[in-house]
């Protein structure tokens, strides 16, 4: 068994990236730039993106954090969302999901420049990630093929079951993985809450994305030897013998699992950084093809 290892794979791409940045200053460019924004005080989200402008800063990005109050309107965060489209300084950004309940989240993805959503939530590059154009690609699933792509993980031919539909992570992985390409050429099976019976196309799975947020689900009797797991899933169970009051567990009982499959991902440290990772090579290409556009 070996762990796919999204902390020091994500890691060598954050290393790649500050070299073309340092060769960017070198020559006299503008390096990239990456803007955030934030409504309200979500604690998984204050963390999230305190570790995207350190990632910035780290690499030589420049960044700018716009943190708004909880009582924002949706109005006001539209205007945001025109004035970051309007400057030409910003080379990506993303509004930081979940927003609060009076905003419409919907409205205010589709405000987003799609030349500009490095998080690649936008229909035009759903869309055009779906027919294999150039796009900015959802990061975690993009992290997710990166990591089976430097992995050397043989995928081609390979029966692919995912578990959980989401836009951000199950339906777009589940396509990237049934395209031609390195990490992908599988056949997929997508699973989801009304699936009948997901531990019969689980056991029959080479490779397994599970991207449904149920703590230990995943269980040692649901795979086969031999199984490649990916566990997206992400969860605070509260635990008061933990200093923090909580301890963060994956979709898969990973101590179980782990002994059957050939390479699995822990939690955390599998795709969470390389989610934040992808992010960042997404906000790198996009400077390059406004400079593209500039030339």
């Amino acid at each position: 068994m070996e762990i796919l290892d999204g902390k020091k794979i994500s890691n060598q791409i954050k290393e790649e990236i500050a070299v073309e940045v340092a060769q960017m200053k070198e020559r006299g460019e503008k390096v990239p730039h990456l803007a955030a924004v934030l409504v309200g005080n979500d604690g998984a989200s204050l963390t999230y993106v305190g570790s995207k402008v350190r990632s910035c800063k780290k690499i030589g990005f420049e960044s700018t954090l716009i943190h708004l109050p909880e009582e924002t309107t949706e109005e006001e965060l539209l205007q945001h969302v025109a004035e970051l489209n309007a400057n030409s300084d910003i080379d990506g950004y993303i509004v930081q999901l979940p927003l609060p309940k009076h905003i419409d989240e919907e409205k205010v993805l589709m405000a987003v420049d799609p030349d500009k959503d490095v998080d690649g939530f936008h229909p035009t590059n759903f869309g055009k990630m779906a027919l294999e154009m150039e796009s900015f690609i959802s990061a975690t699933p993009f992290g997710i093929m990166e990591l089976l792509r430097r992995y050397n993980v043989e995928t081609e031919g390979k029966h692919t079951v995912v578990i959980g539909r989401s836009h951000i992570v199950g339906r777009p992985i589940s396509i990237l993985m049934s395209q031609k390409g390195k990490a992908a050429n599988s056949t997929v099976t997508l699973t989801h809450s009304r699936t009948k019976d997901i531990a019969a196309l689980t056991r029959q799975a080479d490779i397994v994305v599970s991207a449904l947020g149920v703590p230990n689900f995943l269980k040692a009797d649901m795979v086969k030897d031999g199984v490649v797991i990916i566990d997206v899933g992400i969860t605070r169970v509260p635990d008061e013998s933990r200093e923090r009051g909580y301890y963060i567990t994956g979709d898969v009982d990973f101590e179980n699992v782990s002994k059957k499959a050939s390479y699995i991902t822990p939690v955390p440290g599998g795709v969470g950084p390389m989610t934040i990772a992808m992010l960042l090579k997404n906000t790198l290409l996009a400077r390059e093809r406004h400079k593209e556009k500039r030339a």
